[in-house]
This record gives structure tokens, C-alpha cells and sequence, in this order.
């Protein structure tokens, strides 16, 4: 792979084609040399794609959960390229909005990874900062208890319409500088699904890095909460939360 300015990595699972389209557009309309790597977990969706040198498909034989799946392209990546993207299935974005966050992690090497602001379908927004996930945070949010805590675990209390150094940004959309990633070993392959973006946040921070959020330019989400509505993504969420706790309890 020749050297690019942005790489990025989209993990996929029998998704809506309508949708997933809607976001490579947007990849493929940033105005600077790039290379995305989707990746295929899907079982029984196999993804036609037309011919594209901007974009590479892995398809794997079973599904090896999302972290694992965008850590199989460190290596092709490492040395390759200055920012790589993490990014979800269900977004969509203008591409003239890397200019802006390129500058900003270009400008300030504390600065391992920057995310926008984040709309929902309907314009509202998405309240992706959050501080560190807690027990009583996620059960009072799953059972829609304890509002004013779940708010402030939100930062709901700041002016969101500027940047800020959270503790934990959700992943949908997570901008590196490349070596910083490469640095962190990627995500921790042990969460299969949920939480890994949590974990990395904390492994930044550990770091004496910083995460940025930015909202500046914004993107929208299609925000599907499977954990709500699926028994088996549940078992998945409890199972990496006990992950989680365990490993980051002192």
C-alpha cells in the first residue's frame, strides 16, 4: 500500500446496504488521499463492491468481534498513513470536515484522538462524551432510573458547543493520529463487542494522552442501541462490562 494522508477502518455485520453506502460516500468525498478497510464479520451477507483502489474487503470466516477485527490492519497501516479512522457502519459526514480536524491534531501533539460532534437522524444531538463508565451508570440508564446522575455522567452541565477533554468519547467515529494508534496496540481484543472504545479512552489517558471533542464540524449517527432490543447483544454488553470493571477497578 502506498502511503496515504488517512486510513480507515469500518467493521461490518449484515448491514443495511442503503446505509452502510451512505457512509462510504462520505469517506470517498474527503478531499485528501485515503484507503479504507472494511471488513466483513458477517456470516451469511457477502458485500459487492465495485472495483475502488481507495478501498480494500476482508471478508473473515466467522465473526471475530469488532476490536479484533480493526486490529487486523495495524500492520498495514503502521508507517502508512498520518491519521487512521475509526468508524462505524452508520454514518454520515461531509469529507470537507477532515481539513479542520486534521489541523487540530496536527497543532497539538497531546492530542491522540479527536472526535466531532454527533447529530441524530432527526438533528438532535447525541450526547457521545461521557466520564467513565460506571455500575450504577449503566444499569439506572438501562432501566431509565437515577436521570440527574445519567446527566451528568453526559456532561450535560457544560456548554457542549465547545471543545473539551472528556473522559470517554463513544466510538462511532474516533480520529487518530496513526502512530498513537499504533502505539496503543489498537483496541483491547478481549472486549468482543461494547466497551472497547471505553478502554481505549482510558489506555489514551493512561498514556498522558488527551481525546478532543469537537464540535466544530458535527456528523450524523444512526445511534441503533442492539442491546436494547437483542438478548444474545445484551449477554455481549454484560460480558464486556464484567471485562471492563475488572481490569480498570483500581
Amino acid at each position: 500500500m502506498n502511503k496515504v494522508k488517512l486510513t480507515c477502518c469500518v467493521v461490518i455485520f449484515n448491514e443495511d446496504m442503503a446505509v452502510l453506502k451512505t457512509t462510504i460516500d462520505g469517506f470517498l468525498s474527503i478531499p485528501f488521499s485515503k484507503k479504507m478497510f472494511l471488513i466483513d464479520n458477517s456470516s451469511t451477507q457477502n458485500f459487492l463492491l465495485a472495483d475502488n483502489e481507495e478501498i480494500e474487503y476482508i471478508k473473515n470466516n466467522q465473526n471475530v468481534g469488532f476490536g479484533r477485527a480493526h486490529n487486523q490492519i495495524l500492520e498495514q497501516i503502521k508507517g502508512k498513513s498520518e491519521y487512521h479512522l475509526v468508524l462505524n457502519p452508520d454514518v454520515e459526514f461531509d469529507g470537507g470536515i477532515f481539513k479542520k480536524l486534521f489541523s487540530v491534531l496536527e497543532n497539538d501533539d497531546e492530542i491522540a484522538m479527536i472526535s466531532p460532534k454527533v447529530l441524530n437522524s432527526d438533528g438532535s444531538l447525541q450526547f457521545t462524551c461521557r466520564k467513565n463508565p460506571t455500575i450504577k451508570g449503566m444499569i439506572s440508564r438501562r432501566l431509565g432510573v437515577n436521570k440527574n446522575y445519567v446527566e451528568d455522567r453526559e456532561y450535560r452541565n457544560i456548554d457542549l458547543n465547545k471543545p473539551f477533554t472528556p473522559k470517554f468519547i463513544h466510538g462511532c467515529f474516533m480520529l487518530f493520529k496513526t502512530k498513537d494508534f499504533i502505539a496503543l496496540g489498537g483496541f483491547d481484543s478481549r472486549y468482543f463487542l461494547y466497551l472497547e472504545d471505553a478502554d481505549l479512552c482510558r489506555e489514551i489517558i493512561k498514556n498522558d494522552k488527551k481525546i478532543l471533542y469537537f464540535p466544530e464540524v458535527q456528523i450524523k449517527h444512526l445511534h441503533r442501541k442492539g442491546s436494547s432490543k437483542r438478548l444474545k447483544l445484551l449477554f455481549y454488553h454484560i460480558t464486556s462490562a464484567y471485562k471492563y470493571f475488572n481490569k480498570w477497578k483500581n
